[in-house]
């Protein structure tokens, strides 16, 4: 093996590269690593049988295919062909419902991604070892580069936790990631309201016949429902109950665990101050994390993979002069991307702990607001004063644009005579 410190330009000589997790973000990686170089050794590592996997559908926007299909065009087609779209926002509050057009989002199911990357990475290649732990204490890879990709809480960060510089931000309401069978047209949210509080889900279509659907609740809601003392059975029986005009005779699915224990978190926020160390670098959920509410998790991983390849391509020199700077680039580029990104997340996430600042307004006002959540100016104005001055605010905008639009054909009329 070559050790770091013969590392040359790091692409003129073969190198070995181990990802430790097996999710989006680490296969993608291997993907490009291999199409650029073909000679590079590439292991990824990962603890959980082939085809187990945690969630129920994944969402993304028609951006990132355009990402994906410049890494990889083969990947992107059969991500494309697999996923379902929509391109309304309905929201169900009590009896109310309003729908709105919105941009194209995608849905697909996570275990199908995990497929399509697995084989393509395989037919490249790379080497994907399933029921492979790298355990705490174990030693790492014997690799030029190790990858740490194996998610929130991942056993490699937490080696060098001190380094890394590792916070953890608890969220405050309590959330269940739960698929069902009804297929939604459009991503959907739903309110109700009972005894204790409101609850609520967002659902979205992700294959031909199954949705995810995430239900979420304050803790006096989830404590006064007697949902923090349920099992899963029972608990999902109460939420097809609440939510019973939604999944419009539906059941819903759960992921209990060996003891019949529903999977109820809290949101780990997660930051690090550094991103590297040594020839370990931390990659998606492993380096960050974003609220769910904004459905960018799995984009931001693969656009961290697409950063990553891209930063270490280019670096030159040798040694540790040849890749450090390379994973500091890397870092410097995806928290510059991510600033944007992580406050978007934290403003909506505190949108929805403030839920009953925005409930009893109409529907198509709270609707509005639920579309404005990521903005940090939203806490601080009365909500409808500040659908008001959204609504004019936009109307200028329109006036401007119709104004830019007008004039060169103003002025050309004018010539003209």
């Amino acid at each position: 093996m070559l050790s770091i410190d013969h590392f040359q330009s790091l692409w003129d000589v073969r190198v070995k590269i181990a990802c430790v997790g097996g999710g989006p973000a680490g296969l993608y990686f291997s993907i490009l690593m291999k199409r650029q170089d073909p000679g590079h050794e590439i292991t990824v590592h990962e603890r959980n049988p082939a085809g187990s996997t945690y969630g129920f559908g994944v969402t993304y926007w028609g951006s990132l295919l355009g990402k994906l299909d410049a890494g990889d065009p083969e990947s992107a087609r059969a991500v494309q062909e697999s996923s379902v779209r929509w391109s309304d926002g309905v929201a169900h509050i009590g009896d109310r419902t309003t729908r709105h057009r919105g941009d194209e989002g995608f849905g697909i199911g996570r275990g199908r991604l995990l497929d399509i990357l697995a084989e393509r990475a395989r037919s490249l290649g790379v080497r994907v070892e399933f029921e492979d732990e790298i355990a705490d204490g174990a030693a790492l890879p014997d690799a030029d580069l190790v990858v740490a990709c194996d998610g929130v809480r991942s056993a490699v960060r937490e080696r060098h936790a001190a380094h890394f510089g590792t916070e953890v931000a608890l969220g405050r309401n309590t959330y269940i990631w739960l698929g069902t069978t009804k297929v939604f047209d459009a991503f959907t949210f739903a309110f109700v309201e009972t005894p204790h509080g409101w609850i609520w889900c967002y659902a979205y279509g992700f294959s031909g016949d199954r949705s995810t659907c995430v239900v979420e609740c304050s803790p006096e809601t989830w404590t006064g429902l007697g949902l923090d003392r349920a099992d899963e059975a029972a608990g999902l029986a109460l939420l097809e109950e609440l939510f019973v005009k939604l999944l419009d005779g539906h059941r819903l699915i759960g992921r209990a665990t060996a003891g019949g224990s529903a999977q109820w978190l809290n949101f780990r926020t997660l930051t690090n101050r550094t991103w590297s160390h040594g020839n370990v670098v931390l990659l998606g959920d492993a380096a960050h994390t974003t609220h769910y509410s904004i459905g960018a998790g799995t984009t931001l991983a693969l656009e961290d993979a697409i950063a990553l390849v891209g930063a270490l391509s280019t670096s030159s020199g040798s040694g540790r002069a040849g890749l450090a700077p390379a994973l500091a680039a890397y870092e410097k580029e995806r928290k510059s991307a991510l600033l944007s990104v992580q406050s978007a997340a934290r403003h909506s996430a505190q949108w929805y702990e403030n839920l009953p600042r925005y409930i009893d307004l109409p529907p198509a006002q709270m609707f509005a607001l639920l579309g404005q959540r990521h903005s940090p100016l939203l806490p601080y104005v009365p909500p409808q004063l500040y659908y008001r001055i959204d609504r004019a605010a936009g109307r200028l905008e329109s006036l401007r644009r119709l104004k830019r639009w007008l004039g060169p054909k103003v002025a050309r009329t004018l010539h003209s005579r």
